[in-house]
């Protein structure tokens, strides 16, 4: 079990490792594009962080709102399970 966790925190730190190179490509092309007047690249790209900056968030919200909207019926459920064996 050990190893595999060891594995994994590798894997997730040669993952950043690599993450990060990309980022300092895309600034580069994100600058010279802006020098030379081209707008467009770089609204894009915006997007795309944005896109992928609130994806998860809206993930964890969904599977947050489908938890309440069902623990919400199970006590219902429940409340009426009590009554009906009074």
């Amino acid at each position: 079990m050990v190893r595999k966790l060891l594995f994994v925190l590798a894997a997730a730190m040669v993952a950043s490792v690599e993450s990060w190179a990309q980022c300092a490509m895309c600034k580069t092309t994100i600058v010279n594009n802006v020098s030379h007047g081209e707008l467009n690249l770089a609204e894009g790209l915006n997007f795309g962080i944005l896109y992928l900056f609130f994806t998860p968030y809206l993930a964890i919200a969904a599977i947050a709102i489908f938890w309440y909207i069902n623990s919400r019926s199970n006590a219902k459920k429940n409340q009426q399970r009590s009554f009906d064996s009074v």
